[in-house]
């Protein structure tokens, strides 16, 4: 880990960061608007998600490219290659891992319980969209919210909190689940877990070259024969600065990515109970967390954000939340009302950006389309 740490390195993080963020201030208000106006309504959503996949995998391999192209007359060949390597057999190890303990990581913060009840719903939601083996249902405790989770070890999961049961009707509740359900049948998962890697394997190379940039001592010793004189130390820093950048660029696409998948999952959820209940639901859950403060303040900073049907910029789940806000029936509410009202409100392009998930009032004309 001392490769990682120091001072130095922690400056110059933070001014990698500092003009990361300027880049993608600069990305989000003046070039991600415009290209998402002049490109909206031309692609399928598959084809836009292939596009955007694409995006990721060619910014990271041009990001890596360009890396090794200025360590490489430093380094030489051999020991660039073998240096990149190492950074994506260690960052693909770590992902690995996490990958295969989440489900028993879930299951032991959020507290979830097996729910017989719940397996029903799951069982016949599934059935409607082709499973062979519909996943386990779980309850937990928190606000209204869903997901799915699991892996090759252990299995399926779709978890459903308790106060989603008590705010959604049976309909609603069906879509929801089917939502997630489309998680499973697109292996969302797997899909995300890889798509992640790309800017996780720049930001590790960046932070590396930038430390090894100032272990001048070590730089001079092992690659003296190779390095330009006096300049190796900086080109290594330099290299890390643009790796670290590149990281940030890719990990945007990776969350354009993300929201794409969250509109290919409320297909299912309309497939499985009907366009209009996946609506409604959606409506339900945004009239939740913006007219009750103490939901929202309650779900600010979940580290598990990705993982949810409801997720805005400012808006995460969290496991520790147990209140449910007493002295409003969000089931009297006429939800076709809301479902109208929302379809008519107009988002920030900007407020969204560094979002997993996409704003609701999108969600809900996606759904209108007559491809999805």
């Amino acid at each position: 880990m001392w490769l990682f740490y120091d001072p130095f390195t922690a400056i110059s993080l933070f001014i990698a960061y500092i003009l990361g963020f300027i880049v993608l201030m600069i990305t989000a208000s003046i070039i991600a608007p415009r290209v998402a106006r002049k490109f909206a309504g031309r692609f399928t959503l598959q084809t836009s998600m292939l596009i955007i996949g694409l995006l990721v995998v060619i910014s990271g391999l041009a990001g890596v490219g360009l890396t090794a192209y200025l360590i490489g007359g430093l380094l030489g060949g051999e020991v660039t290659s073998g240096f990149i390597a190492s950074i994506l057999i260690f960052v693909l190890i770590m992902n690995i891992i996490s990958y295969l303990i989440s489900p028993v990581t879930i299951n032991l913060m959020y507290n979830a319980k097996p729910s017989p009840q719940l397996q029903e719903i799951v069982n016949s939601v599934a059935m409607r969209l082709g499973f062979t083996r519909p996943p386990k249902a779980m309850i937990v405790h928190g606000p209204p919210n869903a997901f799915a989770y699991g892996n090759i070890l252990f299995g399926r999961y779709v978890a459903v909190s308790n106060t989603l049961l008590e705010l959604m009707s049976r309909e609603e509740l069906e879509a929801v689940i089917g939502h997630e359900l489309g998680h499973h049948k697109h292996r969302d998962n797997a899909v995300m877990l890889f798509m992640g890697l790309i800017p996780s394997v720049l930001y590790f190379l960046g932070v590396t070259l930038i430390r090894l940039g100032f272990i001048s001592g070590y730089a001079r010793t092992v690659y003296s024969d190779r390095r330009r004189e006096g300049n190796g130390g900086f080109i290594l820093v330099l290299a890390g600065i643009i790796a670290v950048i590149a990281s940030f660029i890719v990990q945007v696409l990776v969350l354009a990515f993300s929201r794409l998948r969250e509109y290919y999952a409320d297909t299912s959820g309309a497939q499985a109970a009907g366009r209009r209940a996946m609506q409604r639901a959606l409506a339900r859950l945004h009239l939740y967390y913006n007219s009750v403060d103490i939901a929202r303040e309650a779900i600010a900073n979940s580290k598990l954000k990705a993982l949810f049907i409801y997720a805005f910029t400012e808006a995460y789940a969290n496991p520790f939340y147990r209140r449910y806000p007493s002295g409003i029936n969000f089931r009297d509410i006429d939800i076709d009302e809301i479902v109208e009202k929302l379809k008519r409100v107009e988002v920030n392009d900007i407020n969204e950006f560094f979002s997993t998930h996409p704003a609701i009032p999108k969600r809900i004309r996606f759904l209108d389309m007559p491809t999805s």
